[in-house]
């Protein structure tokens, strides 16, 4: 049985990808470089890539990547003020769960951002504890995120269940010996799922596979 449940936070409790991916896709049009959906998908959801080696392979200095980068992240941050970014169903899902099972939220999202997210979304009592990207050296698709919130949890890795809306987090969730619900969304429909635990339509669905 299921002990902890630990959760993605971009594109599983809160819609935000779309809003990551057209921060950056602005930078890049003023860098001269056009960033589709598909380009979004392979660098930033499927593996850990990024899309400033694009940006390298014009010449550009690392100075200005940074500062390209950092740009993106202002925009970014502009984008989630002042807004309930929550997906539908999330809350009454999270209160049904709230005190059966350990929680946690393990994310790739940088902690300024992610404070951003959650300040209007009432979200964060439900957890036990949050990981963001300041407290891995890697970040996912590789394991060391959920082998951290793992070890939070207390409990060994057969007993957790991660909730992912993309292939690197499953990869990432696999890794580390956790199974995964995945929860594909419009940026991430059409990914390599394999090796999921379950593939879910909608949120409201993970309660009962829980009880399998």
């Amino acid at each position: 049985m299921f002990k902890a449940i630990l959760w993605d936070n971009d594109g599983v409790l809160v819609d935000t990808e779309h809003l990551y991916c057209e921060a950056t896709r602005q930078v890049f049009a003023g860098a001269g470089i056009t960033l589709g959906d598909d380009d979004f998908r392979e660098m930033f959801l499927t593996g850990n890539m990024g899309a400033w080696r694009r940006l390298a392979a014009q010449g550009r200095r690392e100075a200005e990547i940074e500062r390209i980068r950092d740009e993106r992240n202002e925009i970014y941050g502009s984008m989630l003020h002042g807004r309930d970014h929550a997906i539908d169903g999330v809350r009454e899902v999270l209160q049904a769960l709230h005190g059966r099972y350990a929680m946690g939220v393990v994310t790739s999202s940088r902690r300024d951002h992610f404070e951003i997210i959650h300040s209007t979304s009432n979200l964060l009592p439900y957890f036990d504890f949050v990981l963001t990207r300041e407290q891995y050296v890697n970040s996912k698709p590789d394991p060391e995120p959920y082998l951290a919130g793992i070890a939070k949890t207390g409990f060994n890795a057969a007993q957790c269940l991660a909730v992912e809306d993309t292939p690197r987090g499953l990869v990432a969730a696999n890794g580390a010996g956790a199974r995964c619900a995945v929860i594909p969304n419009a940026l991430t429909t059409g990914g390599d799922f394999g090796g999921a635990y379950k593939i879910l339509r909608d949120i409201r669905e993970l309660p009962a596979i829980l009880d399998e």
